[in-house]
């Protein structure tokens, strides 16, 4: 049995931070550098295996040292790759980022143009999804997940969407899930509105369990039957934002397990992406549950 199966993209971060980002024709040195296992699915699942939840990843890798090298990660965190696909026709996708050291933000440059295939839903392992509580998706190879929705379905299991640009099929994935967790981007994109509120408020129409907008340093908001909140983003030494909101996105699953109400998993899944930030990287810095609960009570 596994507390959360997750399906979408995998890749390989290479990060650098930078005192200073290079104009055209120009060069800088890295302050420092590091690669790790990437992508927001995965990078969701390491943070609730961190925090002790049971996690199952299924996707595709290229057959290559990029491929081995995510394999291991997971291993190394206690993800179960059981439901991994090793594609030898295939290579792993590359991301590139470049960190910002006085602000801690990013740009990102996603290489999935290397021969990457996408995952088939003939490839989406139903013996997974038959014992899991928890799907999470991010909605990109839309025929896997849509199949992959209508399993866990069957078993009763809620499924949760990262929704940080708009995918195909969005429309028919907004109406099959129990738990959108969508960017500020998304709302103002796909919902059409820059009222977060009036965004909240479209994708309870939904009928989902609760929804949530995230809106970095402005922090989250969210909807469930009881009514909207809004949840601060937690100050700390900003080093680097990547993955902070995959990392939001497992605490809210790892939350949800623990059946707290929605002002509860709004904080903690902000206290866990806020001490995320304070390192390099989107894996480096996911705290474990003593780290998050010591800075909460903290803030009492």
């Amino acid at each position: 049995m596994f507390d959360c199966v997750g399906i979408g993209i995998n890749a390989i971060d290479h990060i650098c931070l930078l005192s200073e980002y290079p104009g055209l024709d120009s060069k800088t040195d890295a302050e420092s550098f590091s690669t790790q296992g990437g992508g927001p699915v995965p990078t969701a699942l390491v943070t609730m295996a961190r925090l002790g939840a049971k996690t199952s990843y299924i996707g595709i890798v290229g057959d290559d040292n990029n491929g081995k090298f995510l394999l291991n990660e997971f291993k190394k965190e206690g993800v179960d790759i059981s439901g991994v696909i090793v594609d030898k026709n295939c290579t792993t996708n590359q991301a590139f980022i470049w960190v910002d050291k006085n602000s801690g933000m990013k740009s990102i440059v996603l290489n999935n143009n290397t021969s990457s295939v996408p995952l088939l839903p003939d490839e989406v392992s139903e013996s997974h999804l038959r014992k899991t509580r928890y799907l999470h998706i991010d909605g990109r190879d839309t025929d896997a997940n849509l199949k992959a929705i209508r399993l866990a379905k069957k078993n009763g299991t809620d499924i949760i969407l990262d929704a940080g640009s708009i995918r195909q099929n969005m429309e028919e994935l907004l109406i099959q899930v129990d738990y959108p967790i969508v960017s500020e981007h998304f709302c103002y994109s796909y919902l059409k509105t820059k009222k977060i509120e009036k965004g909240l408020e479209k994708l309870f129409t939904y009928d989902v369990k609760a929804a949530i907008i995230t809106c970095g340093a402005k922090g989250s908001y969210g909807i469930d039957k009881n009514g909207i909140y809004h949840q601060p983003a937690f100050e700390v030494d900003v080093v680097d934002t990547t993955g902070a909101g995959d990392v939001f996105h497992g605490a809210f699953i790892y939350a949800l397990m623990q059946k707290w109400d929605l002002p509860e998993i709004l904080r903690f899944s902000a206290a866990t992406a806020a001490l995320k930030c304070t390192r390099l990287g989107g894996r480096l810095g996911i705290p474990n549950l003593t780290d998050i609960n010591t800075f909460l009570e903290g803030k009492e």
